[in-house]
């Protein structure tokens, strides 16, 4: 800046990079189209896997959209957004992280002609508002159907087609049944309010070997563990469960603590009273009679030696997080101090308790459990890589399998949906008037990349499929028909059974059109280094940036 023609102001700090106007917009545009072109070969049946090489020299190979992007390192900011909207979809819904990255760069790209043309953004912003609010609104009303949740078949067939585009989808009918088996097993319903906690509760192990068909859903928790004494028994049936918080140790002082001992009886007495207060701690334990007692802290040799005389087998050091699926699992209560237990904190909900040597592991099993409420699923498969795959496809499968129970509307998939709605907006769109009409229309073009994105996967010819769709999409009736993601062709999704929970699909629409709003109205990138105080020459360092790199006036 030169004002009255004097010297140079210079208002940012010297090692900022500031772009603004039309050449951000444009940027964003292209960053976000990038980034859609990643993982655009992920969507449908006939998806491509990605292999991923992280920095530790393992390897991810997956085509699920989160992941992929989880791995990536990116540079632009508009680029960072995109990946965090993956990253929502899958924490809000589980499914759909490869949709709505493409969906939200189409969105953006759709959007390039309007600002070329001068169009005020926040026109193109107040459009796109209207689509999102008319299209979720014409998909709740006019698109989806109600299902009955208590019916498995209708069930398994929905999970099958979150399954039918995944690795697992050899193995359709099993994966399915997982899924279904592990969500049905978590449901917990109290007082008309619905909790489904599939990450806490529906734990899944992998264990290498075998194949995948040996895996399945326990009515019952495993873990890693082996019984601490060799003498316990390994097998229990219709145990009594007693879980622990507390060690069975002898407590040690918080701080250092030092005791003067003048008489050498002292010593001999100190020790005594450690060993007596780890036999109390037992006694108060044999009282009960439990036959297998699990704690999260350590068990020391004198109370094994007394829990094994009392035939009581002890498991030490388990995870909280298991410790608690265990609790749900058999109906015992976590209990913190042994002078505070109770009849009724033990759990004799399980049938059977044992330890069984997969490999060269001892894992523990507490199986056959009545109304369990917490689940393990045992997955076998051939190397790591592939249970990592299988275990985050199964994820998808059973927040697929949440999403209905929580919300019993479904629409139909295969881009049968998206097609409808595009036809229904450009419908919509004749009766808007003046200049907002135009990005009104494109997000009614940019919803047709689902199909045609389909219909590239599997190496059909793009726009004659595409036109005959468009063509069928004129009758309203035919709402259901979408592409056949293996041959390309054009289908009823309704014969053909593809269905999507409404829940996934509106979030994707939220989502991506969200965040192709939040992306248009940046016109200002500010990127500085902003230096650390009392660093290495921080003397001769240049003023500081402020937050919005406007400080250091000079």
């Amino acid at each position: 800046m030169y004002p009255g023609g004097g010297q140079p102001i210079l208002v940012l700090n010297q090692n900022t990079k500031r772009e603004s106007g039309r050449k951000v917009q444009l940027g964003n545009v292209t960053a976000a189209k990038t980034i859609a072109d990643v993982i655009r070969t992920c969507l449908g049946p006939r998806a491509m896997l990605k292999m991923l090489m992280d920095p530790m020299g393992g390897i991810v190979m997956t085509n699920d959209g989160n992941a992929i992007l989880r791995e990536i390192t990116v540079q632009h900011p508009a680029a960072k957004s995109m990946i965090e909207i993956s990253r929502t979809q899958d924490e809000e819904v589980g499914d759909g992280t490869t949709s709505v990255i493409i969906l939200a760069g189409e969105m953006m790209a759709v959007s390039q002609p309007f600002l070329e043309q001068e169009m005020h953004p926040t026109v193109i912003i107040a459009a796109y508002r209207e689509a999102m609010d008319d299209m979720l609104d014409i998909m709740k009303n006019s698109f989806s159907k109600k299902v009955d949740v208590t019916k498995r078949d209708e069930m398994i067939q929905i999970i099958q087609s979150c399954v039918g585009t995944k690795f697992i989808s050899k193995w359709g009918t099993l994966a399915c049944d997982i899924a279904y088996n592990a969500v049905t097993k978590v449901t917990l319903d109290e007082n008309g309010r619905k909790e489904i906690d599939i990450k806490r509760y529906a734990k899944v192990e992998k264990v290498p070997g075998g194949t995948i068909e040996d895996s399945r859903v326990l009515d019952g928790v495993m873990f890693n563990k082996d019984v601490t004494h060799p003498r316990m028994r390994r097998r229990i049936e219709n145990p009594r469960i007693m879980l622990l918080d507390c060690s069975l140790e002898y407590k040690k002082g918080e701080s250092q603590t030092s005791l003067e001992i003048s008489r050498e009886e002292d010593f001999t007495r100190i020790l005594q009273l450690e060993e007596e207060y780890i036999q109390r701690v037992c006694g108060e334990i044999i009282a009960l009679k439990p036959d297998l007692i699990i704690t999260e802290k350590g068990v020391s040799d004198l109370a094994q030696h007394y829990l094994a005389k009392a035939n009581i087998t002890a498991i030490r050091r388990l995870r909280k997080s298991d410790n608690n699926r265990v609790a749900r699992a058999c109906g015992a209560t976590i209990v913190n101090r042994t002078d505070e237990l109770r009849e009724e904190d033990i759990g004799t909900g399980a049938g059977l308790f044992e330890v069984e040597k997969i490999g060269d592991e001892y894992f523990t099993y507490i199986t056959k459990c009545k109304n369990p409420k917490a689940c393990t699923i045992l997955l076998r498969g051939a190397s790591k890589d592939i249970l990592n795959e299988v275990e985050r496809n199964l994820q998808d499968a059973m927040n697929s399998a949440r999403n209905i129970i929580m919300e019993p509307y479904l629409v139909p998939g295969g881009g049968a949906i998206e097609m409808a709605l595009s036809h229904a907006l450009t419908e919509k769109a004749k009766g808007i008037t003046g200049v907002q009409q135009w990005p009104y229309r494109a997000v009614a073009s940019a919803l047709e990349v689902i199909p045609r994105t389909l219909i590239q996967n599997c190496g059909g010819s793009t726009i004659r499929t595409l036109t005959a769709l468009r063509a069928k999409h004129v009758e309203a009736s035919n709402f259901a028909w979408g592409i056949d993601g293996e041959k390309g062709t054009i289908v009823d999704m309704e014969e053909k059974g593809v269905w999507d929970p409404y829940a996934v699909k509106a979030q994707t629409y939220k989502t991506s059109i969200e965040t192709a709003m939040l992306l248009l109205r940046i016109d200002d990138i500010v990127s500085g280094t902003k230096k650390a105080s009392g660093g290495e020459g921080a003397g001769m360092a240049a003023p500081t940036t402020g937050a919005a790199g406007v400080e250091g006036m000079e």
